[in-house]
């Protein structure tokens, strides 16, 4: 099988096209795959970020909005492993470089979707590697 080109995804990275994609899977992704995603997104946007990290937040996005998975979406419960699997892969390489401004819009945003329960998942975002704010 061959992998699509997910750097031909990054014109989903507009605020609109990607939010609207989060919206309509946050619920069933779960405030852990949101979170990630968010972080990635907002991380992207700013220019404290090197090159080589932004590209790989672009192939980890690419791979959460392609239609092509190696496990798909719409099976229920182990669909989206594969892309939160990605994602966290990807914010852990990252993570040190993310500004502390990003991490609290990515918070902000997520309070919107989720209730307080729900939220608390992403204290243990990398099995509790990181201090998540």
């Amino acid at each position: 099988m061959e992998l699509p080109d997910f750097m031909s995804y990054s014109g989903k990275f507009t605020s609109g096209e990607f939010m609207d994609k989060i919206s309509k899977i946050a619920k069933r992704a779960g405030a852990k795959l949101v979170y990630a995603a968010l972080i990635l997104f907002y991380t992207l946007q700013s220019d404290k970020i090197s090159i080589k990290d932004k590209a790989i937040i672009v192939g980890a996005l690419g791979y959460l909005v392609s239609p092509l998975d190696v496990v798909p979406d719409a099976i229920p419960i182990v669909g989206l492993g594969d892309d939160l699997t990605v994602l966290i892969y990807v914010l852990n390489k990252v993570w040190g470089d993310v500004p502390e401004d990003v991490k609290t819009k990515a918070k902000e945003k997520l309070e919107k979707w989720f209730d307080d329960d729900e939220i608390s998942e992403i204290n243990d975002l990398f099995g509790n590697n990181h201090d998540i704010k």
